[in-house]
């Protein structure tokens, strides 16, 4: 392979930075390729660099590092630009998303990428991105765009429309669907497990369990879903090894689970006929049921809100951990394993030395979900070769699953257009078609209430 360039944006991330900065300098087919790393946090760039520079001696990477607290330094001539980032701090901008509507009696299920929170969230985050997307043009315009930032529907449909740059959203949240699979089906397919996980819910104690049952199922499994992201569907589950259909088995096991696992998404699964693949604290975003006041369905489905302190520490605690491995106080062997969680393998197989095939991939619907919209951001499986990312085409949705997406797309996609445009009414539009919103007067209040608060961060609606 020859050598190559590649950005990483948001470098910095005790998390997505590290597995990406792990994934890249182990990857033998990246070695003498130029790596520059950007974050606006100072402290964290030079802790990252530093452990970089440690990977790069020891495992003989053989690269080139820079790091950089702009992108403008970082793009000339890149082939690929990796992006990760988040309008900081975003702990306790999620908290505002979610705490301003409760002023007006709107409690939303979890407030990141659907609801009004979704609409903030991506509010201040289109902006940003859209900077990125409108510099590579001018400094590297045949460079992928490699997204991993939230609201993903939301961003990458930003960049697809309002730029000339190619764009492919990555989440790993199929993954949560073969852990459940390989949990209720372990005995079928060998799967060795420590304990059961209790939940899909995003708490740190049961992310080990669901990584260790995951990795072993994509093994044994092959799980074709499409839909939106974080709202995507199984239409097939195959053994792999014998070609059997395990989806009945998967049903028969899944209506005998404790009511208390997952217990939203066992209604939508009972109701809708496919297994919806995100989990309950996912799913709940995008569906109409879960903000009532007087039935509070939140209480009866026991969706918690995200551990906006714990995160926070956790943060700080992987800083701490990224510093010492810098500063060889720590061993570095763990990172090896350490999961791109896509990154490496769409650079190989872009660059024209490998044909990837990816579980899920977020892309422009060219005709691969024929009942959804073209042009909008779908999840679906695909390929990547040396010609590009291209999904795979799984045909209609069910008419009840394709409505409810298409909903979450339209209301998406207006979205982008009011803040790309500054454009208010276009915004209450979005507000509007929003399955968290039940009162024209209300979607206003909040509306005006996000504007003020994040006047700063949005001042194309105040011009």
């Amino acid at each position: 392979m020859l050598p190559t360039k590649i950005v990483v944006l948001g470098a910095g991330s005790a998390s997505f930075g590290l597995n990406t900065l792990a994934g890249l300098m182990s990857s033998d087919r990246l070695k003498g390729s130029e790596l520059a790393l950007v974050d606006k946090n100072s402290e964290s760039l030079v802790l990252v660099g530093q452990l970089a520079e440690r990977l790069n001696r020891e495992w003989r990477s053989e690269m080139e590092i820079t790091t950089h607290t702009n992108h403008l330094s970082a793009l000339e001539a890149a082939d690929y630009v990796i992006v990760s980032i988040e309008v900081p701090p975003r702990e306790q901008l999620w908290r505002s998303d979610y705490e301003i509507p409760l002023k007006y009696g709107v409690r939303q299920p979890y407030a990141e990428n659907g609801g009004p929170g979704g609409f903030a969230h991506a509010a201040r985050n289109i902006g940003p991105i859209l900077e990125i997307a409108r510099d590579m043009e001018k400094m590297c315009p045949q460079a992928w765009m490699l997204n991993f930032s939230n609201p993903m529907i939301r961003l990458c449909d930003a960049v697809n429309r309002y730029s000339q740059i190619n764009v492919v959203g990555l989440c790993h949240q199929i993954y949560m669907a073969y852990a459940v699979v390989g949990q209720l089906l372990k005995d079928e397919l060998k799967v060795e497990i420590d304990e059961e996980f209790v939940n899909t819910a995003a708490t740190p104690h049961q992310s080990g369990i669901r990584n260790q049952i995951a990795r072993q199922a994509v093994d044994r499994i092959n799980i074709i879903a499409a839909g939106t992201n974080h709202f995507t569907w199984v239409l097939s589950i195959f053994d792999r090894r014998t070609g059997e259909d395990l989806y009945p088995l998967f049903r028969e096991r899944w209506a005998a689970t404790d009511p208390a696992f997952e217990p939203l998404t066992k209604r939508v699964f009972e109701y809708f006929g496919l297994f919806p693949v995100a989990g309950d604290e996912h799913i709940c975003e995008y569906l109409p049921w879960l903000s009532d006041p007087v039935t509070q369905p939140w209480e009866k489905y026991d969706i918690t809100l995200y551990e906006w302190e714990l995160k926070e520490k956790l943060r700080y605690e992987g800083y701490d951990r990224i510093a010492k491995m810098a500063s060889n106080e720590l061993d570095i062997v763990d990172l090896r394993d350490e999961d791109s969680e896509g990154a490496v393998e769409l650079v190989h197989a872009l660059a024209g030395c490998d044909y990837h095939f990816h579980l899920a991939l977020n892309l422009p619907n060219r005709g691969y979900i024929t009942n959804l919209p073209n042009g909008a951001i779908v999840e679906v499986p695909g390929t990547a070769n040396g010609a590009g990312v291209h999904g795979i085409g799984v045909g209609e949705l069910p008419q009840g699953i394709a409505e409810l997406c298409r909903r979450e797309l339209t209301t998406s996609q207006l979205c982008v257009d009011a803040v790309v445009q500054g454009d208010r009414n276009l915004a209450m539009q979005s507000l509007l078609l929003d399955p968290v919103i039940s009162d024209i007067d209300v979607a206003k209040q909040i509306l005006e209430d996000y504007l003020i608060t994040y006047q700063d961060y949005l001042p194309q609606f105040w011009s």
